[in-house]
């Protein structure tokens, strides 16, 4: 592939060579990564080590208020962001792996090991390309805290003016079902968005002989988990993705 000012070479001898030379580097990356997860809002010692090698090929990463950082690479106005979360999930590993979670009940579980290593790895090439002839535009490259919580980093990436001047904005997720090599994209959206509703339920209590004189909270909870589900079912479009799962 070659850019349609014909100024940077990516065609596959080139771009097998870079990642010939780059893959040790990201992998070991990865797994350090893996090896040392961190839930949300949490990731210092994660932010620490993707600033450190920002640093390491000449770049100015910035830190976020709390965790996360940027950097952005080339000159002239924002082209794009692109993102990759870091957070991992309050898991017990039990994969077995070399690499495996050293930090008892959290893992990488989601695969934002894997997205900030994609990410690294963009920002390492973009800044190589930028350094040989400059790009002429921006891009950024945030790598978000916290996005297994609710309300999570975006948001608080998005507070602190991150996108402002940014007319578009990517993100990635690694997906098991698509081969190795291959890019899955779709028409619409392709991965959900969350939120949380929290119910809480009180009533007068009783013996169990006596139903009639007591509040059964059992029997609400049971149909609020029914019930809901079922009438946001007919506030959606049949043709769009939904799921209203409960828990505690």
């Amino acid at each position: 592939m070659v850019f349609a000012n014909s100024r940077y070479d990516l065609s596959t001898p080139v771009f097998d060579e870079w990642v010939a030379r780059m893959m040790p580097t990201l992998t070991e990356f990865r797994r350090q990564v893996h090896r040392n997860p961190e839930l949300s809002f949490r990731e210092v010692k994660t932010t620490e080590r993707i600033m450190n090698h920002l640093r390491g090929a000449g770049m100015s990463p910035v830190a976020c208020e709390g965790t996360g950082c940027y950097v952005d690479i080339g000159n002239g106005p924002f082209a794009l962001a692109l993102r990759a979360d870091i957070d991992a999930l309050p898991i017990e590993e039990q994969t077995g792996l070399e690499y495996a979670s050293a930090v008892p009940g959290v893992m990488h579980a989601c695969g934002h090991d894997i997205h900030q290593t994609i990410m690294l790895g963009v920002a390492l090439a973009l800044h190589e390309l930028n350094e040989r002839t400059p790009l002429g535009r921006s891009v950024r490259i945030l790598f978000q805290p916290a996005e297994e919580q609710l309300p999570g980093g975006a948001v608080q990436m998005i507070d602190q003016g991150l996108l402002r001047g940014v007319p578009r904005a990517f993100a990635l997720h690694c997906d098991p079902k698509v081969d190795l090599g291959q890019i899955g994209t779709r028409i619409g959206a392709i991965t959900s968005a969350s939120d949380t509703i929290k119910i809480h339920l009180s009533g007068h209590g009783g013996h169990t002989s006596r139903p009639h004189l007591t509040e059964d909270l059992i029997y609400a909870m049971s149909q609020i988990a029914v019930q809901v589900p079922a009438v946001l079912t007919r506030r959606t479009d049949v043709r769009s993705g939904f799921w209203s799962p409960g828990g505690r």
